[in-house]
């Protein structure tokens, strides 16, 4: 399951894609997504994480994480199929929904092999650029693959439960990086382009609602939350697009 929301966007036309990216493409009909939650973690400051991002389409939500003044990077299944006009960001705020500064789209590009679940990537430049301050800075991006065992920090709004509310607070969770044969038992289907995180036995993960945002090591981001069976199940870790593998991507479609 994506941990994403429904979303449904009008189509919008882009130019200029380079033969590694394509625009984020037109309309699609009505899907169901769950909102969501992380699960396990605790209540954050933004200033400990300034480039994270509430990322809205409509009246449901992913996240994404600044990479610099101008562009953000999420998830291709958080825009695939939808256009920019309905996208909106906000910055430096702890609290879901308020505060802080918006952010409209101006164009985004998803990776031409993107294919539910694999290449889960995007990238969006916003109109009004972001103004760095103690609340909102860039991350860094890694360029190798984190091991596994290496503790890792996934963050997003949503509740603590399943079937609870949304949270209005950042949470955040730390959870390990799992081997990827070991993953790939659970799943059978993880590539390259994927990592994996989690804990023994479970109980703590990011989940639906979270999709698009940021797995950090330090402050540097290493995945992007992409999908999993179920949240926070045990011999099920989250799933997370590899930053390090797709980091020719990012330079190549934002300069960045």
């Amino acid at each position: 399951m994506f941990r994403t929301a429904l979303f449904v966007l009008l189509v919008v036309a882009l130019s200029g894609a380079s033969p590694l990216v394509k625009p984020i493409p037109g309309s699609k009909p009505w899907r169901s997504r769950l909102d969501g939650r992380i699960v396990g973690g605790s209540a954050v400051s933004i200033s400990q994480y300034p480039w994270q991002l509430y990322f809205t389409i409509g009246n449901y939500m992913c996240g994404a994480s600044i990479i610099s003044n101008t562009w953000a990077l999420s998830a291709a299944h958080c825009v695939d199929g939808y256009s920019t006009n309905q996208m909106l960001l906000r910055a430096g705020t702890s609290t879901r929904g308020s505060g802080g500064t918006t952010h409209n789209i101006a164009t985004g590009y998803i990776h031409s092999s993107y294919s539910d679940p694999d290449y889960d990537i995007a990238v969006v430049q916003v109109s009004n650029a972001f103004s760095f301050n103690s609340n909102v800075q860039a991350v860094s991006l890694t360029s190798s693959e984190p091991s596994a065992g290496t503790s890792v920090t996934v963050t997003g709004w949503g509740a603590t439960s399943s079937g609870g509310s949304a949270s209005n607070t950042l949470l955040a969770v730390t959870v390990q990086i799992i081997d990827r044969n070991t993953c790939n038992r659970s799943y059978g289907y993880i590539t390259s382009r994927m990592i994996c995180a989690g804990v023994t036995g479970g109980g703590k993960d990011s989940c639906q609602g979270d999709s698009g945002g940021p797995l950090v090591s330090g402050s540097t981001q290493v995945g992007i939350v992409s999908f999993g069976n179920g949240c926070a199940l045990a011999n099920y870790p989250g799933v997370y697009t590899n930053v390090a593998n797709l980091r020719s991507w990012i330079q190549q479609a934002t300069g960045v």
